[in-house]
């Protein structure tokens, strides 16, 4: 079972001058909530020192020098009565008043229809989205299978949940080991764009990291240490991929076939199939005509050779997007030349604390001062919840639609272009190909500290944009019909975004494939469950991308908690399946559409973006505020459902 968090890890036992030393690198804000915590004084939340704005990724609130000096010589008095106290925490449970702490912190009143969500995600008293499992016999839980098909983030987060359900599970993975897409990204430079105290389990934690925004192995340890810390690796099932699943209708049964890495195939049978595959898992390779008669070393970024020696080579880069945006820079001053071929630009917004690393006084903050690090969670999550979402709506009244789609948005473009500008300097040649041509925020959005645009302006590195005619065995003619003799091509091209759970074969109800039933437009409700496919979930499916804020494991925390929320309303009644209603479905995507052909992700200005299908329907987006989507997933509703 997961555990209620401590407060704090330990308990303080430094001397005054080592804590006001670790101090400095405290978030101040952060820090006078924690205080209050340790004295239980309210008194701060009234007085003349307190943040004055809020800011993605800003966490010291634009205070000044001098209030900042001010409020750690008051914490250090007041952590020293702390400590010298015996370290006894004040357990604060009045809503009001948390609601002021909130609102304190990120300098804007947070509404009181907001607090449960964040109280629960924040873990104050407790994991509240562990659900209940004590009405239901020890025997009929354990009688329950459940395969979990991939060992990425949710399929580690739903094995936590199915061990303390009592459930019985398998987790299949198609690796050697845990973490998805940070098993599998192992470029240079391959890092986190969400901050790393935000992008962790609600109910787990990690106070060492060592970066703000940490890289790939780091990222993939904390998934591999969980298998440990809940005693889950028992369950997984290494080197074995699901190559189809068939629906039993006459025994309300899943019949799951596996290949493991000597290709012998395996059929086992489960009573539920949660899908925790994600979207971006498959390689996408660009058709590029003779991109097979290259006779250099060919990679897409997502399959990076580690025994390819890139120092002093001639290094081509196809692709312009997230993971082009890492590597260039980690790769620019070891190669001899590199050639950036773009299709599109990519809007970039400033994040100085991009490759910062995590001081070691912030480090002690969060693990000895009580509650410090739930609120600076909060303080990383409240900027990126919903106050954006409005901005993204199409206003239709806007006059200039070739550029923005509504005020803020045309905001947004002057900050995104003038950071830019300020990087490229007098090089308006290189400018006008960095500067997109579709309106801001309609494609993923990337984070910069300056150094793509440094590593562009690096004299052997070039950005070229007259995209590419052919491949040939010595590299890459351009349309202008220039070669560029390479030694490596990397694609950094994407995924099959829009092929979920694919190349799987999903047979349910008569003989109906996902395949079919979703063609290019893959549906489901609430991107969780899908008509004709009984006790089917999915985790990270369609319409469950989130292109404006939050992070995908709050999503997953929320749909992994629908999810054992149906497998717990099947026990309770005593029913074998249960089925999403066609009407309840449909219902849903058509208010779904609705709200995405509204949105900037659907701009005409819009092309060639991974968000949408080959007829240019966005399917893989969220328009939902967190706070509904977090509402409409704490547990299935029955009405929805048919009961088998």
């Amino acid at each position: 079972m997961t555990q209620a968090l401590a407060p704090a890890l330990e308990p303080i036992t430094e001397d005054d001058a080592f804590i006001a030393e670790a101090l400095t690198d405290a978030s101040i804000p952060t820090l006078m909530l924690s205080m209050i915590h340790m004295s239980g004084d309210t008194a701060l939340l009234d007085g003349a020192i307190r943040p004055l704005g809020v800011y993605l990724n800003e966490v010291q609130g634009y205070m000044s020098d001098e209030d900042k000096a001010a409020v750690r010589a008051q914490a250090l008095e007041v952590i020293k009565r702390y400590r010298d106290g015996g370290c006894k925490p004040v357990q604060l449970s009045d809503h009001e008043t948390i609601r002021r702490m909130m609102s304190f912190l990120v300098a804007e009143e947070v509404p009181m229809d907001y607090v449960p969500m964040m109280l629960e995600e924040m873990e104050l008293d407790g994991d509240a989205r562990q659900l209940d499992w004590d009405a239901i016999p020890v025997e009929q839980r354990s009688g329950f299978h459940v395969t979990v098909i991939g060992g990425g983030m949710s399929g580690v987060l739903s094995a936590i949940r199915l061990k303390e359900a009592g459930l019985s599970f398998t987790v299949i993975e198609k690796n050697a080991g845990v973490g998805g897409t940070w098993y599998e990204n192992r470029y240079p430079g391959c890092r986190v764009d969400v901050g790393n105290h935000f992008y962790c389990y609600s109910f787990a934690p990690n106070h060492n990291w060592s970066e703000y925004f940490a890289q790939q192995p780091e990222l993939q340890q904390y998934f591999e240490d969980c298998l440990d810390r809940f005693g889950i690796r028992e369950h997984f099932r290494f080197n074995s991929e699901v190559v189809s699943a068939a629906y039993d209708e006459a025994n309300s049964q899943w019949q799951v076939t596996c290949r493991d890495a000597d290709g012998q195939k395996q059929t086992h049978t489960s009573n539920a199939l949660i899908s925790a595959v994600g979207q971006l898992n498959r390689p996408k390779l660009p058709d590029i005509e003779g991109r097979d008669r290259f006779k250099g070393i060919a990679m897409h970024s997502a399959q990076w050779r580690s025994d390819v020696d890139y120092a002093g080579k001639r290094v081509a880069v196809i692709g312009t997007g997230a993971s082009a945006f890492q590597l260039v820079p980690a790769i620019a001053d070891k190669v001899a030349e590199l050639k950036v071929y773009q299709r599109s630009a990519p809007w970039m917004f400033p994040n100085v604390d991009y490759h910062r690393k995590v001081e070691s006084g912030a480090q002690w903050c969060m693990k000895k001062l009580p509650f410090y690090s739930r609120w600076y969670r909060f303080l990383l999550f409240w900027p990126a919840c919903d106050g954006l979402l409005p901005s993204l709506k199409i206003d239709p009244d806007w006059p200039h639609q070739e550029r923005s789609i509504n005020e803020m948005n045309e905001m947004v473009r002057e900050v995104f272009t003038d950071w830019m500008k300020q990087q490229v300097g007098d090089d308006e040649a290189l400018l006008d190909k960095v500067i997109p041509d579709y309106v801001p925020l309609a494609k993923r959005t990337l984070q910069d500290n300056g150094s793509w645009l440094t590593a562009l302006t690096n004299p052997h590195v070039e950005l070229r944009t007259e995209g590419i005619r052919e491949i040939t065995e010595a590299g890459i003619v351009d349309a202008h019909g220039e070669l560029f003799e390479a030694d490596i091509i990397v694609y950094a091209t994407g995924f099959h975004a829009n092929r979920f759970l694919w190349p799987m074969e999903i047979v349910g109800r008569g003989g109906m494939t996902l395949r079919e039933q979703w063609g290019d437009e893959p549906e489901a409700y609430l991107g969780i469950t899908v008509p004709n496919f009984p006790n089917l979930f999915c985790l990270y499916g369609p319409g469950t991308n989130l292109a404006f804020g939050g992070s995908l494991i709050f999503n997953s925390e929320c749909e992994v908690r629908y999810a054992l929320s149906g497998i717990k309303t099947l026990l309770q009644e005593g029913a074998k399946a249960l089925e999403v209603k066609h009407t309840v479905h449909r219902d849903y995507q058509l208010k779904l559409q609705n709200e995405l052909s509204n949105m900037v992700w659907s701009h005409p200005t819009v092309k060639h973006s991974w968000y949408q299908n080959e007829a240019g329907k966005v399917t893989v987006l969220s328009p939902w505020r967190l706070r509904d989507f977090w509402e409409w997933t704490k547990a299935i509703n029955p009405d929805d459902y048919a009961f088998t």
